[in-house]
């Protein structure tokens, strides 16, 4: 029976009403108590790291979780991390990155109605994450929504109110998740005897610029005084204006 940290960092998945509309207020221990017995699947411990909205997550944020994984990295045979949804694939992204070669699956999850919510898709999508976190093939940092797994470089969201909300870009879903069971579709390879790798720092100072026909070139002026580096987000497949 595999072993399971689950990771609540707030979003959608864990809001209640309150007078304000709905906020994050559902802690860890309340949100394993809206799903099925899961004790046939995997043994599970929680950790309540955040509980806020995602378009506060930042990456001081992503940091502290690379630090909480690192730290029970050894305890575990895998993760499961559940986030708001508006910024879920800027997370899986660089979790990618800070910790990369990882053998064991760090998988991130939220859904698009509130677990409150009885016809909300949290049930099923943190059910899905749990299936494939205990998968003996699951490895690397992915995200589970509506039954697919997406790898953690590759997942956008393309939905707002559907709960088929993100995409795998350029790239397959790596896996289905249908009736508990895992349909896998590509084999991502990990180097077993390289080990996992964690970084525990990121500059923030990088600017993403996209462009629209007209704009002024002063914004580079601003952007070269207050950033370390510029990602162009151009037309196309990379053209930009000869101004």
């Amino acid at each position: 029976m595999k072993n399971i940290l689950l990771i609540t960092t707030g979003g959608t998945i864990a809001s209640k009403p309150t007078i304000d509309g709905f906020m994050p207020k559902i802690n860890s221990k309340e949100l394993l108590s809206y799903l099925d017995d899961l004790s046939n699947v995997c043994n599970i411990d929680t950790i309540e790291l955040f509980n806020f909205d995602s378009t506060n997550i930042n990456y001081v944020h992503w940091l502290k979780m690379v630090e909480t994984i690192k730290e029970n990295y050894d305890k575990y045979d895998g993760f499961v991390i559940t986030h708001g949804t508006d910024t879920m694939a800027f997370t899986a992204s660089a979790l990618s990155y800070l910790i990369q070669n990882s053998i064991k699956p760090i998988v991130l999850t939220g859904s698009q109605k509130s677990i409150f919510m009885k016809d909300s898709d949290a049930r099923s999508n943190l059910f899905d994450a749990f299936i494939y976190a205990s998968h003996p093939t699951g490895h690397g940092v992915t995200i589970v929504f509506d039954g697919k797994v997406i790898l953690g470089t590759r997942a956008k969201k393309n939905r707002t109110k559907s709960y088929n909300a993100f995409t795998s870009i350029n790239y397959p879903a790596i896996a289905n998740i249908q009736d508990g069971k895992v349909i896998e579709y590509i084999e991502v390879n990990v180097d077993v005897d390289k080990g996992v790798k964690f970084y525990d720092s990121m500059n923030p100072k990088v600017f993403v610029l996209k462009l629209i026909p007209g704009m002024s070139l002063d914004i580079f002026d601003y952007v070269s005084e207050h950033y370390d580096a510029c990602i162009i987000e151009s037309f196309g497949v990379g053209g930009i204006p000869m101004y």
